[in-house]
């Protein structure tokens, strides 16, 4: 079985230079993983939900943290405080940030005439877990692993037939 008759046909892209809120956005009101980044008509990368948390890298308590005596009770929170404040102004920064500074690249593709099977090794292979489509070139769909387990579920279905 090809790609093709599993891929989703046309899927929903964004522009490199959009930001990461907007990619985010269509992330949660599309209920998908990830979006193809394009450059015009040009697919040139990945953006993923895991491109995105990968940026909200947590930090741990301050290095610099000790026991306290009575007089420096007053300064560990002040300085926790703005550590904190930092971390807010980091996060804001995310969003404004264009999807192409945080975009998966080389971008991983398939054929639109390649097997799942081809589909499947690459992914495994990639640890990915989707994979646009190209036709001639240019973007046809993309598949993902979920699509990959229906066509194998199909195949087989029209085996026992």
């Amino acid at each position: 079985m090809n790609i093709e008759a599993v891929m989703t046909p046309n899927p929903v892209t964004i522009q490199a230079e959009d930001t990461i809120r907007e990619a985010s956005r269509i992330i949660r009101e599309k209920k998908i993983g990830g979006l193809p980044v394009m450059d015009g008509e040009n697919l040139i990368g990945m953006i993923t939900e895991s491109d995105i948390l990968a940026l909200l890298s947590v930090e741990g308590p301050s290095e610099d943290l000790w026991l306290p005596s009575p007089l420096e009770v007053i300064e560990i929170p002040i300085r926790e405080f703005f550590n904190w404040e930092r971390t807010k102004e980091a996060l804001s920064d995310i969003g404004s940030r264009p999807v192409r500074s945080v975009m998966s690249y080389p971008i991983i593709t398939i054929e639109a005439e390649d097997t799942i099977e081809e589909a499947a090794r690459i992914m495994l292979h990639e640890g990915i877990a989707r994979l646009p489509v190209l036709r001639d070139g240019i973007l046809a769909g993309i598949v993902t692993r979920a699509d990959i387990i229906e066509g194998i579920g199909k195949k087989k279905e029209d085996e026992a037939e």
